[in-house]
């Protein structure tokens, strides 16, 4: 089974983005259609999540203003890879950190 590749991004209050890929080994097989349909359950408004909690590398820009942006990040997409894995997080651990999350709407 091919790896995971989680992608996303912070957009700041000028809409200037930072855009990041996590690739994950998938040695469990997860089905990626599943992880997607978490992940959007755990999502803020569908769309945004914060970076520490799921311990993913933050993309806030150096010149952050906290009158005009925001703290969290946007979830672009899930999907199989074939490229080399770039964390240490293995995608058991990542799946517990999204299960654990919970955003009161």
């Amino acid at each position: 089974m091919p790896n995971i590749k989680f992608s996303y991004l912070y957009r700041d209050g000028a809409n200037n983005k930072n855009f990041n890929a996590i690739i994950f080994d998938n040695s469990a097989n997860i089905d990626v259609a599943e992880l997607e349909a978490l992940i959007r359950t755990k999502l803020i408004d569908g769309l945004w999540f914060y970076v520490n909690e799921w311990q993913l590398p933050d993309l806030h820009f150096r010149n952050y203003d906290d009158r005009l942006d925001h703290s969290w990040h946007e979830f672009e997409s899930v999907e199989y890879s074939d490229e080399e894995l770039n964390v240490p997080l293995n995608l058991a651990e990542f799946i517990a950190k999204i299960e654990k999350t919970y955003w009161v709407q």
